[in-house]
């Protein structure tokens, strides 16, 4: 993609030129189990970062090399998870994603999706909790943060409570119906052990 937007305040690393460089980058700093927000700024100053503060640094590095700087939140089972977020892209028609996360599946996904809908379903198999519950219910519209560059989101903490409400009142897909959900099965224990692959215990959510 063409170099065509740069943001003076936020002096993004060299080399961040495709969507894998950006998710490379994101690997390479600590997961954040601080419940707190990290503007892009915040996030490489201090080299730590949770999904939402990943995926804001994501998009906005995603929107230096040429792509809007869109993010969508997977919503979980209302009380038995954590939401989870992801910087989305399109090439050629096809949809991708770069996040940062504490489950090794729930990364990257090359730009090969038909729609936002298989993007999001191919997330499906692990978005799991200790328990072992599939608990992904479905996602929000993409959010464009462009929309909040009066109120400097790359570079004020702040900002990150505003982009939050905006998440909660997005539109809303459902993925399942009330009837599928009771007829999924646990995650086998193979895939529940890989799943958590390096994963830091302090960040994940504890069964209620």
């Amino acid at each position: 993609m063409a170099h065509v937007w740069e943001d003076p305040d936020l002096p993004l690393p060299s080399g961040l030129d495709s969507p894998v460089a950006i998710q490379t980058f994101l690997e390479g700093i600590a997961y954040s189990t601080e419940e707190i927000y990290r503007c892009p700024r915040s996030v490489l100053r201090e080299g730590k970062g949770h999904c939402y503060d990943g995926a804001v640094l994501a998009a906005a590095a995603l929107r230096r090399i040429g792509f809007p700087p869109l993010i969508v939140e997977l919503l979980p089972w209302v009380g038995h998870d954590d939401d989870h977020i992801l910087a989305v892209f399109k090439v050629d028609g096809r949809w991708g994603a770069v996040a940062k996360s504490n489950f090794v599946g729930l990364r990257y996904r090359d730009p090969v999706y038909a729609s936002l809908r298989e993007l999001v379903m191919s997330y499906f198999e692990v978005y799991f909790n200790l328990k072992r519950e599939k608990t992904l219910r479905g996602y929000t519209l993409p959010l464009n943060l462009a929309r909040f560059d009066y109120l400097r989101w790359t570079t004020r903490d702040e900002t990150m409570e505003e982009i939050a409400t905006s998440l909660e009142r997005s539109r809303k897909v459902e993925i399942l119906t009330p009837r599928m959900a009771e007829r999924l099965p646990l995650l086998d224990a193979r895939s529940f052990e890989a799943g958590l692959l390096g994963s830091d215990p302090e960040g994940l959510r504890k069964p209620d």
